[in-house]
């Protein structure tokens, strides 16, 4: 069975007799992963309708850009998340694949052409992220309205999730955020933080904390929804720890993935977290009071976002 962490090898060019080759340049390959951290590579037709209609829109995804082990699985199903601002992130966190760099000023067009891909693909439930544009004067706060105000004027129907950045703790840029009252507001807490420095050199954990408690007391009828990712050396008692962390700041939605590394650069996976142990994980979330708890090796924040969507 093919899988998306694990290509396959290839032959070195062959030479010609009497040539003086040159070594042939290796290609990274990830250590064999667990049976249960394998998935199919086919693409199948509505998997290449959402990637017709991201190109035809000029769209980005944390899909594509984030090198998510889902993305297949995700498109087959009709469904994306979107990734607004452009593909450069300010930020370099050593866990992500999202490219750094000299980013773009926002695109204008950007929210119309969001609207344009979920009434083309359907969506009943949409997820729109971003990278980080610590570049900007207002972190990029005022194009997540502007897409939550578009998509609510054209789809009243829509259930819209967004996962925004710690805006750097500044309030005015979350406030402007919540108060656009999205369904869903999700910021990602990603580890324990004991690996903050290492992990996410550019955030702090107490940040994320505030962030998450302050939307939960602006808009108490929105959803406050935190990830964390498995597998970066933390123990099970500081996981435990960060969950409780969670629920006492105002999440309600948890969840919990495995941590994978999509390139030789990135941090390496210290521990490939067996399914009993997730199952595990998701128990001990229900116990502490969270309202819904994903968990899984494949679970990430927004992968089968529709289907965790609270009914009320």
């Amino acid at each position: 069975m093919s899988r998306p962490s694990d290509p396959p090898s290839s032959s070195p060019p062959s030479v010609a007799s009497g040539s003086e080759a040159s070594p042939a340049p290796t290609r990274w390959k990830r250590e064999r992963l667990p049976e249960w951290l394998r998935m199919p590579l086919e693409r199948s037709a509505a998997s290449r309708k959402v990637s017709s209609i991201l190109r035809e829109q000029k769209l980005n995804t944390i899909c594509e850009e984030a090198r998510c082990p889902n993305r297949n699985h995700c498109y087959t199903r009709g469904t994306a998340t979107f990734l607004i601002l452009g593909d450069k992130c300010t930020r370099s966190c050593p866990f992500c694949s999202v490219s750094g760099g000299p980013a773009l000023p926002p695109d204008p067009e950007e929210p119309g052409r969001v609207i344009e891909a979920v009434v083309a693909m359907g969506l009943r439930h949409v997820v729109v992220t971003s990278v980080n544009r610590d570049d900007l004067p207002d972190q990029g706060s005022g194009h997540f309205v502007e897409v939550i105000e578009g998509l609510r004027a054209r789809l009243p129907e829509l259930t819209i999730e967004v996962l925004i950045p710690d805006f750097r703790g500044r309030t005015d840029d979350m406030d402007r955020v919540f108060d656009a009252a999205p369904h869903i507001l999700n910021h990602n807490l990603e580890t324990v933080p004991r690996l903050y420095r290492r992990a996410r050199p550019g955030a702090r954990y107490e940040r994320s904390l505030e962030l998450l408690q302050r939307a939960r007391e602006r808009q108490p009828d929105m959803w406050v929804k935190s990830g964390v990712m498995v597998g970066l050396g933390e123990t099970p008692e500081e996981l435990d720890s960060t969950m409780l962390d969670l629920h006492r700041h105002g999440c309600q939605m948890l969840t919990v993935g495995q941590y994978l590394a999509p390139s030789p650069e990135s941090l390496p996976v210290v521990e490939y977290v067996h399914p009993d142990r997730f199952a595990e994980i998701e128990r001990r979330g229900l116990e502490i009071g969270f309202d819904r708890v994903f968990s899984g090796p494949f679970v990430r924040s927004s992968y089968m976002a529709d289907v965790q969507v609270p009914l009320s």
